[in-house]
């Protein structure tokens, strides 16, 4: 089987022909490399947030309301002269790869520190408190604060830390949780929420789940999940549901948009499978069914993905809600190991994956919702980056049926970091980078 496939955009455009699925590894595509450094080093900060919390009292989060002690100060209004003052803070040389740019008409800023911070730290976290310290220092150099009103500035900024372990009621936001809330080795780029990724890509749910599958293959190859014979493994399913080879998802999708179910998605991705040669038929039981053989198991396995992608995208779009993500991972792959005998996308992981998420997210358990849901998760992370691409499609498609909506979750994100090209359409630049 050749390993060599072509790439198209989220519309079904060819954008880069024989690609070899090597060059797609987060360890050697230039695009993806960047997309990873640039999550580590970029934070956003509400500066509008941060005013608002001075002159009112009101920050730490969870109704904490410091009476008395507002500050008003005029900071969306003299945002250039903080912006300068925090590049100057946060660079460690004269014309490094420093920026601070300021956004949404002076109510945000997009902080990236240079890249010589990242490596002088263990961890990724310096963007979020180096970005932190650099603006607390800023405000109170341009207002002359005392020594009395300071702490007021840096609880307006940092929210109630060191008091919690996260910035809880702050105004500073990294794409990236704190290390403490990872549930492994390797699971840094996992834990990121889908509403965030929905957010960044601007409700594109192609270019969400790509961006997501980039994340999420990224942090298969940290955690050593991506070694030896595995990395052909996860880099054909990385291309196939995260990259559009061939053209397969977006043929898929368009076959069965209109008036297709989770059941016709089927029959369409089993139909390539055996005419590209994929899968044929192994033996004919006596009532006529057919226990096919998969002649290319990780290549059957990455179909099988864009297959899972394709039926999340016909099913929840039709809904124009994200809650039937689950049944979506659940029933496809059910329905597709009936239909050939073959273990369904993932090995059965994404279907075991989808029976926890459908009780954690909106069953009896409830109390969350599929856009707070990441690769970390204690439900969600046991499969290796197939699943929460599609959830992060589905919450790009919905259309305000969430308690946590992505604009209460993610608007802040999604405003600075939806800026950044590579980012917002993700294939494009991958395939760029070729």
């Amino acid at each position: 089987m050749s390993d060599k496939v072509d790439i198209y955009d989220d519309r079904g455009k060819l954008l880069e022909s024989k690609v070899d699925i090597m060059s797609l590894a987060p360890t050697r595509n230039k695009a993806i490399k960047k997309i990873i450094l640039e999550t580590k080093r970029s934070v956003a900060i509400s500066i509008a947030g941060i005013q608002g919390a001075l002159a009112s009292g009101k920050m730490g989060g969870k109704g904490r309301h410091i009476l008395g002690r507002g500050l008003n100060y005029d900071l969306v209004g003299n945002v250039d002269a903080l912006a300068a003052k925090v590049k100057d803070l946060v660079k460690v040389d004269n014309g490094d790869d420093t920026n601070v740019k300021v956004l949404k008409g002076g109510k945000s800023l997009l902080v990236q520190v240079p890249e010589s911070r990242m490596i002088a730290g263990a961890d990724y976290m310096s963007a979020t408190t180096v970005g932190a310290a650099a603006v607390t220092e800023a405000i109170l150099d341009m207002f002359k604060t005392d020594m009395y009103d300071a702490p007021i500035v840096k609880g307006a900024v940092w929210g109630s830390y060191p008091q919690t372990m996260d910035l809880m009621g702050g105004n500073v936001a990294s794409i990236l949780s704190i290390p403490q809330n990872n549930e492994g080795l390797g699971f840094s780029l996992r834990n990121i929420m889908a509403n965030h990724i929905a957010a960044i890509t601007n409700r594109s749910a192609i270019n969400s789940s790509a961006l997501s599958s980039i994340y999420e293959q990224a942090g298969i190859f940290e955690m050593g999940g991506a070694v030896g014979m595995f990395e052909r493994h996860q880099l054909l399913g990385l291309a196939y549901q995260g990259l559009n080879a061939n053209n397969l998802l977006h043929d898929v999708v368009k076959e069965n948009g209109k008036t297709g179910t989770i059941g016709t998605v089927v029959q369409s991705i089993v139909s390539k499978a055996i005419e590209d040669g994929i899968i044929s038929v192994d033996k004919k039981a006596p009532s006529g069914y057919n226990f096919y053989k998969a002649n290319d198991v990780p290549l059957w396995n990455a179909y099988a993905a864009a297959g899972t992608l394709a039926a999340t995208l016909v099913n929840c779009g039709a809904a124009r809600a994200a809650q039937g993500v689950s049944s979506t991972l659940l029933y496809f792959n059910d329905i597709l190991e009936k239909e050939t005998g073959l273990p369904g996308c993932d090995y059965g992981k994404v279907e075991g994956v989808a029976v926890g998420f459908s009780f954690f997210s909106h069953s009896i358990y409830g109390g969350g919702g599929p856009g707070v849901f990441n690769g970390n998760h204690v439900v969600t992370r046991h499969s290796r980056g197939f699943a929460i691409p599609c959830v992060c499609a589905a919450v790009a498609l919905d259309a305000g049926t969430q308690m946590f909506t992505i604009e209460s979750t993610s608007g802040l994100i999604g405003d600075v970091f939806g800026g950044i090209p590579e980012f917002r359409e993700p294939i494009k630049a991958v395939a760029g980078a070729l």
